[in-house]
């Protein structure tokens, strides 16, 4: 099995306006993603919802060797990572296919393969 990451960006000011109703559908599509995951042999291995970039603190290294703190998200952007999941996969074709639950006219999904090093020399 190869293990996956899906990356749900998006814009966190339409989060903050969304209707109750709206958010609602949102955690419905997540359900659905989920149900059809487990149904189709893919596994959910982790994953979990971000808040809010605001609260986000970058590090950085500083010329003189020591490091810096600063608030707010690693990237300016309107579209921010909102949340993601770790899915475990035989079949990368039908879990982009499911991914397509979470997608949007506006946003996308990104999915990526993590990097195995169980066969790396210690």
């Amino acid at each position: 099995m190869t293990e996956y990451v899906v990356l749900l960006p998006g814009d966190e000011s339409t989060w903050e306006s969304a209707t109750p109703e709206e958010r609602a559908a949102t955690y419905a599509r997540h359900e659905e993603f989920s149900l059809l995951l487990e149904k189709r042999g893919h596994r959910i291995t982790g994953g979990s919802e971000l808040t809010h970039s605001r609260t986000a603190k970058v590090v950085r290294r500083t010329p003189d060797g020591g490091h810096a703190v600063t608030d707010g998200p690693y990237a300016e952007a309107v579209e921010q990572l909102s949340g993601f999941y770790l899915v475990e996969s035989d079949d990368l074709d039908d879990l982009l296919e499911i991914c397509a639950v979470l997608a949007s006219v506006e946003e996308g999904v990104e999915v990526r393969a993590t990097v195995d090093h169980s066969g790396d020399a210690p």
